[in-house]
């Protein structure tokens, strides 16, 4: 691969704030902290820390703390919301996306307090306002949970 065909990845952070101006969920739901990688209409990577905080873990489990897989795979979902968001300029005001299916999930490790978890997310196929995603969460370099999962805009103005 020459240097021109290599693809254009933006390194530069995208913070808590921006994500929070560009999706609309919020804490104690908001589970991606921050991104460090954006590839345009391709690819982003978000960073969700795990603290013993986390509201989650008073019940999942009392004395062995968990992240529930449910919630790893709606931090991927939000990752690829915000890679939606941000590739297309999505206007918050007048659109919102929506979750719509997940497929092939898989849990490999679970996710506890302290784990910094890196979440990589593509886009598989995108066709008018629908997006088919692949996505991966890891933590230290080992796959926590993968799935396929589809994402769509919608117009709130309607």
């Amino acid at each position: 691969m020459t240097e021109t065909e290599k693809p254009t990845i933006l390194s530069a952070e995208i913070d808590v704030l921006e994500i929070m101006r560009r999706i609309p969920h919020r804490p104690p739901f908001l589970l991606i902290d921050r991104a460090v990688e954006f590839q345009p209409h391709k690819s982003l990577v978000g960073i969700k820390c795990v603290t013993i905080n986390e509201p989650f873990f008073v019940g999942h489990f009392p004395g062995k703390p968990v992240m529930p897989g449910v919630l790893i795979v709606e931090a991927m979902a939000q990752t690829g919301g915000l890679l939606m968001s941000k590739s297309w300029d999505v206007d918050p005001e007048g659109k919102i996306i929506f979750f719509m299916s997940v497929d092939n999930c898989r849990f490999r490790r679970p996710v506890v307090p302290g784990d910094v978890v890196r979440l990589e997310v593509e886009v598989a196929r995108a066709r008018g306002d629908v997006v088919k995603f692949k996505g991966r969460a890891t933590v230290d370099g080992k796959v926590a949970a993968e799935a396929e999962f589809a994402a769509m805009l919608y117009d709130t103005l309607k």
